[in-house]
């Protein structure tokens, strides 16, 4: 299994400043953020499934764009994963004729463009030797985080959350864990709006990392621009024995 960082970032402002998307093998993404622009018209065309978190905008910018762009160039639906309340978000909000075609009515040969495939935390999806489930997640709208198993090794993505629980758990009991990608988008001083907000501070992240009890590699994803250096500087301090890196764009993780 290869996955490969298209966007991390929580905001824009700059070449290196992608939001949230990652390319798994060449046939699957988790989330749909402004990252995947950066695709050539063949690999977009190459997406069989989309993995979406949840529906915010930096997490879904490119989905609509991308279904568009590659809706005559295949003979099979892309499949779009997610909870039930977040597919009727982006069936009300985005893919509703106001705002972007409803791709999962709109046939140009046989089948329709686009289909969605409602998931359920815990659910396990197998696409081939490949397996991701969906993780909880806490979130201002409902979430969930991802954990792709490749049978070798697994990769676990949080998504956009806060304090968190249920999650801890069931990263425990995951025996292959090899990498933990987990957002912080505030620095300390903005702690009240981290919480407002549902998303993580750093002496937060430290709080819920103190819960892992495996071994397994740290990235930090979802930093806001302006404050990378702070929140990173700010991390340090309160996670610091846990060693955690910067997730930055064009990253590889082969597991």
């Amino acid at each position: 299994m290869k996955v490969r960082i298209l966007g991390c970032s929580g905001g824009i402002g700059g070449r290196h400043l992608r939001t949230t998307s990652m390319l798994v093998d060449h046939d699957i993404l988790i989330d749909a953020g402004t990252g995947v622009a950066d695709l050539s018209l063949a690999e977009l065309a190459m997406i069989d499934h989309v993995f979406i978190t949840h529906s915010h905008l930096d997490h879904i910018a490119s989905l609509p764009l991308m279904i568009d762009s590659i809706a005559d160039m295949r003979d099979k639906p892309v499949t779009v994963y997610a909870t039930d309340a977040t597919l009727e978000i982006l069936r009300n909000h985005i893919f509703n004729w106001a705002i972007w075609p409803d791709f999962s009515e709109i046939s140009i040969r046989q089948a329709a463009v686009m289909q969605y495939r409602a998931i359920r935390v815990g659910e396990k999806i197998a696409l081939g030797e490949r397996t991701i489930t969906a993780v909880p997640a806490e979130h201002t709208v409902p979430a969930v985080g991802y954990h792709l198993d490749s049978g070798a090794g697994s990769l676990v993505f949080t998504g956009d959350t806060t304090i968190n629980d249920a999650f801890w758990p069931v990263l425990n009991r995951i025996a292959n864990l090899r990498y933990l990608i987990i957002e912080t988008a505030f620095s300390n001083q903005e702690k009240r709006l981290a919480a407002m907000s549902k998303h993580l501070c750093p002496s937060m992240l430290g709080e819920e990392l103190a819960r892992l009890e495996r071994t397994a590699k740290i990235y930090i994803s979802h930093l806001k621009p302006g404050q990378i250096e702070l929140i990173m500087s700010e991390i340090e301090e309160c996670a610091g024995d846990f060693n955690p890196k910067m997730l930055q764009n064009n990253k590889v993780f082969d597991f």
